[in-house]
């Protein structure tokens, strides 16, 4: 009983920094999203001195060590972990620096919680099962960044994935009914932003890209990129070429919207028939054995009864 009293008190030491950790990074991004929206929206002044304020704050001599003395301080390596960031939802440019503190603090962090509650519990500190415990935690905290930003990022992907459809019914509401494309996107952006914050916040920026000089070309480039998603690198595309060729954009949208309204419609139907195979795996591994047991049981049942006797009695 108290061996396992010790592993219950360790994991609910472990679980409860893990879930802190947790409330504490929501709390830094509902920070930052407040503060990023309150500088969009207080005009060209406080859009232009959020950058500079960020810049400052990323000027620190203690990030410019980390940059200088981690991995990160090669470029290449630096620009990979960026974009996965990016992709993750993480904008900020001192992003990097953030995930290489934080990898580095769950590795020695965790490993010491773990020797404290073992001081704690007056355990022995050696021994194969300490030692893998050490490196288990040191892992743990060396892997759990990484596994969290790839999974952010594959549920951002989907989230946006299923948001763009209904965006792009917006948009061609909007183009139709005489917008431009550029209004197009600031509409529906502030009409969707809290239904679908993720694309929402996507067109947000890209309409502030537009309004601060940068081509429709690169901008739908950039937003292509960060989202990662084929549907929007397919819908930048068109719209690209459409601007090139000078076509008509609202019958270039009415046909996208339609095509991905299909599409959605076959990917929907493929899930569909799925089930049928998917259901064979409990139906084989649960229901089967019960069938075949209840109608094995009797036969059993009358060997044990008669054929066993017999043959005792004939030994």
């Amino acid at each position: 009983m108290p061996a396992h009293l010790d592993l219950i008190i360790e994991a609910v030491i472990f679980f409860t920094i893990m879930g802190v950790t947790w409330v504490f990074g929501r709390e830094i991004e509902r920070v930052v999203a407040q503060r990023r929206r309150l500088g969009t929206q207080g005009g060209t002044a406080s859009t232009a001195a959020a950058p500079l304020l960020q810049e400052r704050g990323n000027d620190s001599r203690f990030f410019q060590w980390v940059r200088t003395s981690t991995s990160i301080s090669e470029p290449v390596e630096q620009d990979r972990l960026r974009s996965e960031l990016l992709l993750a939802g993480f904008e900020s440019p001192s992003a990097p620096v953030w995930y290489v503190i934080t990898r580095f603090l769950l590795a020695i962090g965790l490993p010491l919680l773990f020797l404290l509650s073992r001081i704690i519990l007056a355990k022995t500190l050696g021994g194969s099962s300490f030692i893998f415990g050490i490196a288990a935690f040191c892992g743990i905290g060396f892997l759990a960044p990484s596994f969290f930003i790839r999974q952010r990022a594959r549920a951002r992907r989907l989230d946006l994935e299923i948001e763009f459809p209904d965006a792009l019914d917006l948009m061609v509401v909007c183009v139709e009914a005489g917008l431009g494309m550029d209004a197009a996107f600031i509409r529906v952006g502030d009409e969707i932003q809290e239904s679908h914050p993720r694309i929402a916040r996507e067109f947000g920026r890209l309409a502030e890209e537009l309004r601060a000089g940068r081509s429709r070309t690169e901008a739908l480039r950039a937003m292509a990129e960060r989202c990662n998603v084929a549907g929007i690198r397919s819908f930048v595309a068109l719209a690209i070429q459409t601007d090139a060729l000078g076509a008509s954009i609202a019958q270039t949208l009415r046909t996208y919207s339609n095509e991905m309204r299909h599409t959605r419609l076959m990917k929907a139907e493929e899930r569909a028939m799925r089930i049928p195979v998917l259901m064979t795996i409990p139906l084989v591994a649960c229901i089967l054995p019960v069938i075949v047991g209840a109608l094995m049981l009797p036969a059993v049942i009358d060997v044990m009864r008669y054929l066993t006797p017999a043959l005792t009695a004939h030994h």
